[in-house]
């Protein structure tokens, strides 16, 4: 174990979780350090997302509890995460680790059995365990994960069942997390191995292949693809931006029509898939070559197929021995892996206009947001001279690298002037602040990642424009917007749920109505709120929770704050607007 290096990391971690106890305060540290324990996660591809929602009751003679819990876009994997918090890097016992397991699992039997029943409603912890319930018919895998700051040595996790629902352990202790988030990689590498698998592939490499990369072309049995899909999930489709959207549209019911009906004719009728890998084992046998291991495998196109594929043999049954993917599978060199491959993705995808552009982190529009940031000083506040810049980490970990390249305390000290810690914000924090006050709060209520997929998808393909300095100025007032309102929500009813959801629709009910160009110019030249709009964010705030609350149908609020309707019956709340405010004087604010 690298002792020095997780005490480095374990520090980087309490910084982290301390910050995120600035912003959601109420927190424990215990919910704040599974927040960015398991952003990494997010960030890798092992989560699709997290809502972090702690619960603890009485199981018979044991208990149940988890620290949060997301359900996939398809309905069929339930995430489930249990954290064990402040071991700060000490050894943890395995029976420790699978108490932890044990405890998880009892709750995902009683959100089966309807638990929600006896619960209080209105609370997060009600609308988790009723929505994992209503949704349980559609779930047939579980995953379990264990985040830990703590080191555990336990490697044997068996997988287990819950009647037709398989279960699978994952374990995060802090030397794992510690790899991921200082590898310097996005994501943490899949290899598959064919010949472990059964399936040895025969394979022609292509002639004449770049010095940096080299080709080869295979085909894949559908069977074999779905189950690597199964193993993987989303993850093997990290680098393929519109693979999220999975079996939906016309494309994929093509598919699935020709497995259904004509699934020796899929080679003919299907273009397959692009994939790239950082390693290859190949053997000649005889005058064959065949393909026996790729490591760092990414599906950067044909994410669509590998996910009907899959679909089709979990959901329908359906008889994939007949069906073949042809594959080119792009070999590059570790270190051209980010410069390469996502021109490979984009070019795959040049057939879909949707794809047109590569909105990874290495896009050039967040590149030039990224410039932005470390050029563009923001106006001093009121009563100092003192100017600072907004730091976009353009990729997760990066301030504290920049930091950390400051080898002495005085430059450091220089760098937190220049760039004050809570001056940070992400790509995902960029999406939210954007769709927030472009009067889509639902879209935000979806979560993180999935906030910034739509946001990718939707909004920056539609301009191939890169951002100027008035869009970074713009970004950073609705930054200042949404925090510094979310923090006045936030002492309106102390310890109440639903924050992010009622920050989310009050800001953008109010954008509603004001002249948004002129309210964003006042907040950046004066970094802050002006006294008439907190008041009015005050006053807009009580009866959007109202709204929120008032979910129609099973209650269930999260759910409610995601769909379009809710957004609808907030924009009926009827308001005056803006206008200049007297300390002592109210105004009427009313739901209809």
């Amino acid at each position: 174990m690298h002792d020095g290096a997780v005490q480095e990391f374990a520090i980087t971690l309490e910084q982290a979780i301390e910050d995120r106890l600035g912003q959601e305060p109420g927190w424990l540290k215990r919910d704040a350090f599974v927040q960015v324990a398991s952003d990494y996660l997010v960030d890798d591809g092992t989560l699709e997302d997290l809502y972090v929602c702690y619960y603890v009751s009485p199981s018979g003679r044991s208990r149940m509890e988890v620290a949060g819990y997301s359900i996939s876009d398809d309905g069929r994997v339930l995430d489930l995460v249990t954290a064990d918090y402040g071991n700060h890097g000490q050894t943890i016992s395995r029976d420790q680790v699978r108490r932890r397991f044990n405890w998880a699992t009892l709750f995902a039997t009683a959100c089966r059995d309807g638990h929600h029943r006896d619960m209080e409603e209105s609370s997060a912890q009600f609308d988790m365990v009723q929505d994992i319930h209503s949704r349980w018919h559609d779930i047939d895998k579980i995953r379990i994960f264990l985040l830990t700051d703590g080191r555990s040595t336990l490697q044997d996790l068996p997988s287990a069942e819950m009647g037709r629902v398989s279960i699978t352990h994952n374990l995060w202790d802090v030397e794992r997390l510690r790899r991921l988030a200082t590898s310097g990689r996005h994501e943490e590498p899949i290899s598959v191995n064919f010949e472990e698998l059964g399936t040895p592939l025969p394979c022609l490499p292509a002639p004449n292949s770049g010095g940096d990369y080299q080709c080869l072309l295979t085909l894949i049995p559908g069977q074999l693809l779905a189950d690597v899909y199964e193993l993987h999930g989303p993850k093997l489709l990290q680098r393929n931006v519109r693979a999220f959207l999975q079996a939906r549209g016309k494309v994929n019911k093509g598919i699935n029509e020709t497995i259904q009906t004509n699934p020796d004719r899929f080679l003919a009728y299907n273009n397959g898939i692009s994939a790239t890998a950082t390693g290859v084992t190949v053997e000649q046998r005889g005058s064959e070559t065949y393909l026996l291991e790729l490591n760092d495998l990414q599906i950067v196109n044909g994410g669509q197929t590998t996910a009907s594929l899959h679909h089709a043999a979990k959901r329908d049954k359906a008889d994939l021995s007949k069906v073949q993917v042809p594959a080119k599978i792009t070999v590059v060199q570790p270190e051209v892996l980010d410069s390469l491959v996502p021109k490979i993705s984009r070019y795959a995808n040049s057939q879909n206009t949707i794809n047109e552009a590569d909105f990874e982190a290495n896009s050039p529009f967040h590149v030039e947001l990224e410039r932005l940031s470390r050029s563009i000083w923001s106006p001093a506040s009121a009563g100092s001279t003192r100017q600072n810049r907004w730091y976009y980490e353009r990729v997760r970990g990066q301030y504290d690298v920049d930091r950390a390249r400051r080898h002495t305390s005085a430059k450091q000290k220089l760098f937190d002037l220049e760039f004050p810690r809570s001056q940070r914000f992400t790509k995902t924090d960029a999406a939210k602040y954007d769709l927030t006050f472009r009067e889509l709060p639902h879209m935000v209520s979806l979560g993180a990642q999935k906030c910034f997929q739509w946001w990718t998808l939707n909004i920056l393909t539609a301009s191939s424009t890169l951002p100027g300095e008035d869009y970074f100025q713009d970004l950073v007032a609705k930054r200042i917007l949404f925090e510094y309102g979310r923090s006045d929500i936030r002492k309106l009813n102390p310890g109440a749920g639903y924050l992010a959801n009622v920050t989310t629709y009050t800001l953008a009910r109010m954008a509603a109505e004001v002249d948004l160009r002129e309210v964003l110019t006042t907040v950046w030249r004066e970094q802050g709120l002006p006294e008439h709009i907190r008041h009015a964010v005050h006053e807009l705030s009580r009866p959007v929770r109202e709204v929120l609350l008032a979910a129609p149908g099973s209650g269930n609020v999260t759910e409610w704050c995601k769909k379009e309707d809710c957004w609808k019956s907030v924009l009926d709340i009827e308001w005056a607007g803006l206008r200049p405010w007297v300390p002592g004087q109210a105004r009427e604010v009313v739901s209809t």
